[in-house]
């Protein structure tokens, strides 16, 4: 029971470190992004350090070949004088120089394989990069959009549709209120039609609208006979 528990603790744990990275995976991704630019351009500083290493071994070598060439030219001087002592010395001196002219080529030859490897890293390296970046921007993009559609799809469409209904009603009551007025029109009319044909009838001028006594007791008489 104890490790089943234990077991749980951890998967929720878990389960709620992943919700918490997923919740700000672009937040995380952003940060990574910065961390890995920071890295790259480490690593372009540093084959900048290594190219001004190599070109200054490079500049070297001019110096030593001319130093060598100029030793060798005042040897055999010295040896046509007969001054072999002096033609030691310059030897002496050249083999120091071809050394040191060994030791930079070889120099020059290692930095030269550093900075190639150096510059297709980088370059492998810059490239993801941009592609990541490509992809923070769709990511950023797709969220915001996202973002935007929920606001559309709640919020928005609610007062979209209390606004329908409230138009809805309100379209009712205007129909009411113009189908009541024209009836009170029509009533209006009906009434004063009425009013003319009833003082009419009472000036004598054609029959009677409303019957009278006279009128009710004659009709009687001639349903009795």
């Amino acid at each position: 029971m104890f490790n089943t528990i234990i077991t749980l603790v951890r998967g929720r744990s878990h389960d709620a470190a992943q919700a918490l990275e997923d919740a700000n995976a672009l937040s995380i991704l952003r940060q990574q992004l910065r961390d890995a630019a920071a890295g790259v351009e480490a690593a372009r500083r540093s084959v900048a350090v290594v190219m001004a290493y190599a070109e200054r071994e490079r500049k070297s070598l001019p110096r030593i070949h001319a130093q060598i060439a100029d030793l060798e030219g005042r040897a055999i001087a010295a040896l046509a004088q007969g001054r072999e002592d002096l033609a030691t010395e310059a030897a002496s001196a050249i083999a120091q120089l071809e050394a040191e002219r060994t030791t930079t080529e070889t120099a020059l030859a290692t930095y030269e394989m550093e900075i190639a490897r150096l510059r297709d890293e980088l370059g492998g390296a810059e490239l993801r990069l941009r592609d990541l970046k490509r992809g923070l921007q769709l990511a950023d993009a797709a969220q915001k959009s996202q973002t935007v559609r929920g606001v559309v799809s709640r919020p928005v469409t609610a007062s979209l549709a209390e606004a329908e209904a409230t138009l809805s009603r309100l379209q009712s009551r205007q129909l009411h209120a113009e189908a009541t007025a024209l009836a009170i029109v029509d009533l209006s009319a009906g009434q004063s039609a009425e009013a003319i044909s009833a003082r009419l009838a009472a000036a004598g001028c054609g029959p009677s609208i409303r019957p009278d006594a006279a009128a009710v007791l004659e009709r009687l008489k001639q349903k009795s006979n």
